[in-house]
């Protein structure tokens, strides 16, 4: 018996394990970033060539958001941390250093101490 939504594994034909069907064209890491509880992110905030800028635009929406459950300095670094690590490898050397620097600038406006390196 078949369930709907289900599909049998490919490579064992004598035992039913149920397997999710992948849907292909969802793409959950734009969803969080557009419609995420977390933060209410200004238009292409992650384009944006100045990390002080990036940084304070994060903070500007964390600061905003009455939906986040954590305080502001951690919504917006959890954000900016999520969209470096699903970029992965599509982000170019020079991008990913503007971005790590925004992480420095947005600890400077929260007062935390800079990462050392």
């Amino acid at each position: 018996m078949r369930r709907r939504g289900v599909r049998r594994a490919a490579r064992d034909p004598w035992r039913e394990r149920i397997v999710p069907k992948q849907k292909s064209a969802e793409r959950w890491t734009r969803r969080v970033t557009e419609e995420s509880n977390a933060l209410d992110l200004e238009e292409d905030v992650f384009a944006l060539d100045d990390p002080r800028e990036i940084a304070r635009s994060l903070k500007r929406s964390a600061e905003r958001s009455r939906r986040r459950k954590a305080p502001p300095f951690r919504s917006a670094m959890s954000m900016l941390v999520f969209y470096i690590n699903r970029a992965g490898a599509n982000l170019s050397g020079s991008r990913r250093a503007k971005l790590e620097r925004a992480k420095d600038e947005l600890r400077a406006l929260y007062a935390r101490p800079r990462r050392m390196r």
